[in-house]
């Protein structure tokens, strides 16, 4: 009976034993988010076409006015984009807005809002934010947004000139 009472009393004894102490609390330090990350710049000539770029049209609203657009770097060296583009004679209207995270030869990729609203007709809303693909291709003089299909099955040209 001894034999298995010592068993018994050291596997009761570890149940009983205190907890480990618990681990502290993370420091401000910890929970802090990084700094941001910088805009990954893989084309130091296209950064210099998107810096002084030369606005933006949406098919639907004309190619014969462009709206603004605007290329921020912050003290970070993070680049904000933000542009529209409105129907001088109704309400159309498209916007982006947001973070440049890379910018390479033929492309850059904008974290951030892209909305289509009241064109090619009156109620239309088309919303979305994600990371859009703007590209150049066939040698053309701007980036095109790379989904044209985005919302509702109709085709949109947003391009930004350069």
């Amino acid at each position: 009976m001894k034999h298995i009472a010592l068993p018994v009393l050291l596997a009761l004894a570890a149940c009983t034993a205190a907890p480990p102490p618990e681990a502290a609390p993370p420091s401000v330090e910890e929970i802090t988010p990084e700094a941001p990350v910088t805009t990954r710049i893989l084309s130091q000539d296209a950064a210099h076409r998107l810096r002084n770029n030369s606005g933006m049209t949406l098919q639907w609203i004309t190619w014969d006015r462009r709206g603004e657009v605007d290329v921020r770097v912050d003290a970070n060296g993070v680049w904000h984009l933000s542009g529209s583009q409105s129907g001088q004679d109704g309400p159309g209207r498209v916007t982006v807005d947001g973070v440049v995270t890379e910018i390479g030869a033929d492309y850059f990729l904008l974290d951030g809002h892209v909305a289509i609203t009241d064109t090619p007709d009156p109620g239309r809303r088309c919303a979305a934010d994600k990371v859009w693909r703007f590209g150049v291709t066939q040698g053309r003089q701007y980036w095109r947004l790379r989904e044209f299909e985005w919302c509702d099955d109709l085709t949109d040209y947003v391009d930004i000139y350069f």
